[in-house]
């Protein structure tokens, strides 16, 4: 066993301040800053945190029909989505690079005219080595974010370890998840705003199938961090609970090293050994020798699609 085997991982459970980057950076920076004095070699935050999860707003949608303040709302979430080639991305990646830290941070990614429900894998320069646009948002997510392809799952090649992931309910993709452990993922960081009971026995699962660490970040979303005038199913008592946490750090075996912990912000710290991923695929490796390639055979389609195709 080398020093390089352990590593310190940490799942920050906070949430942005919706519709205000600004703000929303500010808080980012000062967790990953107390995450990283607290040991953090890898910092985990959750789903849609630069750029806001707008819990309870329907956008004024109905079936054939949207309404003009349904629009504003929209337009206002969309100026407050993080453009990778504006200054918002340059501040981010600058906080990183300050903190030495590799970091998995969950964002509402603008491109073009279409936002996306993205993460984003930053090393500890502040490079941006790659992301992760969401394959398929669920229910009315997709009213407002656009659908990822298969060009997007890379796994990430980094020093202290492969890193890799999916955003939320991709989770339940059995296929997803099978391309994500072909890739040789050591930890497997599942950023999300699903804050049911239910959540951490998922995790748990991902950790045996794929024998790997997992790293879920949760929000924990109070209603009085959207603005006062945001309209919200939930109600408007400023304490209301709109996410509740429940983020977790898992063994390749299953153990829960840290969390699940609800009800508050927190950052949640595990040191993580990596001999014990070698040590669970001595008798599961279900892309290796537990496979059955005989029988079972997953193809995946890593081009990026687009829809317009110019020919010289």
């Amino acid at each position: 066993m080398t020093k390089a085997d352990k590593i310190t991982g940490a799942v920050v459970q906070l949430s942005s301040k919706l519709l205000d980057m600004d703000a929303t950076l500010d808080r980012f920076e000062a967790k990953l800053s107390e995450a990283v004095a607290q040991g953090a070699e890898l910092v985990v935050f959750p789903e849609a945190f630069i750029g806001g999860y707008p819990k309870g707003h329907d956008f004024g949608a109905r079936v054939g029909s949207r309404t003009a303040p349904g629009r504003d709302m929209f337009a206002a979430y969309f100026g407050s989505a993080l453009d990778l080639d504006g200054p918002d991305f340059a501040r981010l990646a600058k906080i990183v690079k300050a903190a030495k830290a590799h970091v998995v941070v969950g964002v509402i990614e603008r491109a073009g005219a279409t936002l996306y429900c993205t993460i984003l894998y930053l090393d500890r320069d502040g490079t941006l080595t790659g992301k992760h646009r969401k394959l398929m948002p669920t229910a009315m997510e997709r009213l407002i974010w656009g659908f990822g392809d298969g060009s997007t799952l890379a796994v990430q090649d980094w020093s202290l370890g492969r890193t890799g992931g999916l955003i939320c309910w991709e989770n339940y993709m059995p296929l997803a998840r099978t391309h994500i452990y072909g890739q040789g993922v050591e930890f497997y960081c599942a950023p999300t705003v699903d804050d049911r009971k239910v959540w951490t026995p998922l995790m748990q699962t991902i950790a045996v199938e794929g024998r790997c660490f997992v790293l879920s970040a949760v929000q924990f979303m109070q209603r009085h961090d959207a603005p006062d005038d945001y309209v919200c199913a939930e109600g408007n008592d400023p304490q209301t609970v709109l996410i509740d946490g429940g983020s977790c750090i898992v063994s390749p075996f299953g153990e829960l090293l840290a969390g699940p912990v609800f009800g508050k912000e927190c950052i949640l710290l595990a040191e993580m050994d990596k001999t014990e991923i070698r040590r669970g695929k001595y008798d599961l490796d279900t892309v290796g020798h537990y496979a059955r390639p005989d029988v079972f055979c997953l193809e995946v389609d890593l081009v990026e699609k687009s829809a317009v195709k110019t020919k010289n």
